[in-house]
């Protein structure tokens, strides 16, 4: 069986997927195709039903409950990594509302968590995350909501932090920060999707064991990264949850659909919403 599996080049999921897609385990006769994209593009291919297992932010997930379900491994939740809102440091700041913000895609779990500290801001620009440095320190816009890699660089370019929204999420919430998770094709056969979320638990367990090496498949697609920056994505994003989402993960994701309705005032079911389990 031959499945397209969709994942960012960010060091965390090459991390997750490289020894599942290179075949340092077994796969069980599982095929994999990778497709590597942008989440904002993975966001929108989730939309058009395209790949058959893919990572995407839990931004979108609301508007693809019916034909996806939620794997247990390979997502990205915790405490302290959520993104940043960002701007010039200067001496003044102008009100939120008069502000040109750029946003690292419009269906991105970043983009929820803004509106959600913000909802007074309405001046948005939807940019790829890695544009995002450079339109704040281009003047192009005003701030912005970093994500990523860039939690870890925007310092060293003379960005300031005004506000954590991972903190405002937890602190609002008490729930760890859904920000993406791994779903599959409900079409697909029940028997498949079980098989596909124990072997992306086992390709993460193998990447843990041989960690902190980083391996060559992390590195080539990590835009010349360092790699003290490859280990510090990979330590920020990568976690137990990203083996097991757990009741834990299960019930922040939950919550972040009841906002999502609140906020777009309309209602998503989380029935039937994860997969059971690996067995």
């Amino acid at each position: 069986m031959r499945l397209t599996l969709g994942f960012s080049p960010c060091p965390n999921d090459t991390f997750i997927f490289d020894a599942l897609v290179n075949k340092k385990i077994d796969t069980e006769g599982l095929e994999v195709e990778p497709v590597l994209e942008d989440v904002q593009t993975l966001n929108e291919w989730a939309l058009q039903g395209k790949l058959d297992i893919t990572k995407i932010s839990y931004g979108v997930l609301p508007l693809i409950v019916e034909p996806y379900i939620v794997l247990n491994a390979g997502g990205a939740l915790g405490k302290g990594v959520g993104p940043l809102f960002i701007t010039r440091n200067e001496e003044t700041v102008k009100p939120v509302e008069e502000m040109t913000i750029a946003i690292p895609g419009e269906n991105t779990t970043a983009h929820m968590l803004f509106s959600l500290a913000y909802p007074q801001a309405r001046k948005k620009k939807f940019l790829l995350f890695s544009e995002i440095e450079n339109a704040v320190l281009n003047k192009t816009v005003d701030a912005g909501v970093i994500i990523h890699e860039n939690r870890f660089t925007y310092q060293d370019k003379g960005l300031v932090k005004i506000a954590d929204l991972g903190e405002y999420w937890e602190t609002t919430t008490n729930n760890p920060i859904p920000l993406g998770g791994i779903v599959m094709k409900r079409t697909l056969d029940p028997v498949l999707q079980r098989k596909a979320d124990r072997l992306i638990r086992k390709s993460l367990e193998y990447a843990f064991a041989h960690y902190p090496s980083v391996t060559e498949y992390v590195k080539q697609h990590s835009q010349e990264m360092s790699e003290d920056v490859m280990r510090k994505h990979i330590d920020l994003y990568v976690n137990d949850y990203s083996l097991e989402l757990g009741a834990d993960g299960r019930s922040a994701v939950k919550k972040f659909l009841g906002i999502y309705g609140e906020l777009h005032q309309k209602s998503v079911s989380d029935a039937g919403l994860f997969l059971e389990n690996h067995s």
